[in-house]
């Protein structure tokens, strides 16, 4: 029987009603008692790390989500994180690169409802994390949700209230859970790993474009960040009007980085297939993010920035990891 370390983070999974409205309290083993059969499916430790609603969730609880699962990665052969939903897949995707090429799988789930709940996801949800983290083919970093099995770099919460909250973005489901039992669509090898970091570089900042946006914005960023990503319209593309372009280059001659990803959540950027965004190639080191979800393109760079030299970092954010970039 596998040996599984469930780290608890809080979540509207170990929530319950407070006059102020829903709130973490849960502990990790009251969880675990409304899934007793978890128990015949593997060995389980708990440790409660923190017990927050994910929106308060930050780059300094993603480093503390791996120092543990690095400090107890010889202990345990996987490991489950219970999460709220808001942020689970910016935290997949910040453990994606925190702890690569992992052969012990590390699962992320959560709920839509609260675990004490009769009519609640958090149960068949928890039993189906551990089934997937106690099977023989799982590896590296997933999200186990409503039977589906996503990389932890594809995944993105699409809706607020349905149980099927989380969807793949531009990549099939690895697996998905039937009756306790992981049925793979994709096979994949078991890394030679792991491999750990340690720093996030958080001064990441993502703007959104909207219809005749000025690039005022730049008053704070030049002196308050260390990369961008613009989530542009369509494939991807810079306005002509309202001062883009200068102050855009001038970013850029800084020495800082800027990504250009879309706000369309399928299908990606192609920056050459227009002029407004082919012009962009011409102001020097601008990324476009193909077809990665913005939660992998912010925390890859966050995962960059600490170690990575400037001639660097362009190499490393095309190189893929989980099949984070097509």
């Amino acid at each position: 029987m596998k040996t599984i370390l469930l780290i608890a983070t809080g979540g509207t999974i170990a929530s319950k009603p407070t006059m102020s409205g829903l709130a973490p309290s849960i502990s990790p083993k009251e969880l675990l008692s409304y899934v007793p059969e978890i128990a015949e499916v593997a060995s389980v430790e708990t440790v409660q790390l923190f017990n927050l609603d994910s929106t308060n969730v930050t780059p300094a609880h993603w480093l503390e989500i791996a120092r543990i699962i690095e400090e107890q990665y010889e202990k345990f052969d996987g490991f489950v994180i219970t999460h709220g939903t808001d942020t689970m897949a910016y935290t997949a995707a910040a453990l994606s690169y925190l702890v690569q090429d992992s052969p012990k799988p590390i699962v992320l789930t959560g709920s839509q409802k609260s675990v004490y709940l009769r009519d609640t996801d958090a149960r068949k949800n928890l039993a189906d994390a551990f089934s997937y983290c106690a099977d023989e083919g799982s590896s590296g970093v997933h999200v186990v949700f409503d039977g589906n099995v996503i990389l932890g770099t594809r995944a993105k919460k699409t809706r607020t209230r349905s149980y099927n909250a989380f969807t793949s973005i531009d990549f099939p489901n690895i697996a998905t859970v039937r009756e306790g039992k992981p049925f793979y669509y994709i096979r994949e090898p078991k890394p030679q790993g792991p491999k750990f970091y340690r720093a996030l570089d958080d001064s990441v900042f993502v703007l959104k474009f909207i219809p005749g946006l000025k690039a005022d914005i730049f008053d704070y960023l030049d002196t308050n960040c260390s990369a961008l990503v613009i989530e542009s319209f369509g494939m991807g593309g810079l306005p002509a009007y309202g001062g883009w372009e200068e102050r855009l280059e001038c970013f850029l001659q800084m020495g800082k980085t800027v990504v250009f990803t879309t706000q369309v959540e399928r299908e990606g950027s192609a920056l050459d297939k227009y002029e407004v965004g082919q012009k962009l190639r011409a102001l020097g080191r601008v990324f476009e993010a193909r077809s990665m979800t913005l939660e992998a393109t912010t925390c890859k760079l966050m995962w960059l920035l600490p170690f990575a030299e400037e001639d660097d970092i362009e190499r490393l954010f095309y190189e893929p990891v989980m099949q984070d970039i097509l």
